[in-house]
């Protein structure tokens, strides 16, 4: 997979630990310089757990691309979202059973379309119950690691 710094906006980056509501995770990818996203093939969003996601109770946990004409990418409205992520169940404790280290939270091709607004982002909404701990990484690449190597075909005798 190819990571370009610039297009990254978390690096194993703490999920935030407020009550339930939406927060910008990480960091921003001002759009100036590239022009419309939506317009280009083949770049992909990819989130991934880097370390165990969990909450102080059961609660669920999603994940946002959006745009926004300010880099503090507002969580109250103005942001266009161009792609979520399922709710993720969170639980208590140790319980993050489908939320664990190297999870893929989203592996998936940007979408086309839209125009986005001067600045990406990363919205992490938090359903319920607060997260109490867990870090993702969060980027952009045209190569995702969604693919398998597989032996070489054997011949028939």
């Amino acid at each position: 997979m190819i990571l370009d710094e610039r297009n990254e906006f978390a690096d194993a980056a703490a999920l935030n630990t407020g009550a339930a509501g939406t927060y910008l995770i990480g960091d921003q990818i001002d759009l100036t310089s590239v022009g419309n996203v939506g317009a280009i093939d083949g770049l992909y969003l990819v989130i991934q757990a880097t370390t165990g996601i969990k909450a102080a109770g059961a609660g669920t946990v999603s994940f946002s691309l959006a745009s926004d004409d300010s880099a503090a990418i507002s969580t109250s409205g103005t942001a266009t979202v161009h792609f979520t992520t399922q709710a993720f169940v969170t639980g208590a404790g140790t319980d993050a059973t489908t939320l664990k280290a190297g999870t893929v939270l989203a592996c998936v091709a940007l979408p086309r379309g839209f125009t986005y607004e001067r600045y990406l982002g990363i919205l992490q909404t938090t359903g319920a119950q607060a997260i109490t701990g867990g870090a993702i990484n969060a980027f952009l690449t045209s190569e995702p690691g969604n693919w398998a190597a597989y032996d070489s075909p054997k011949h028939l005798t």
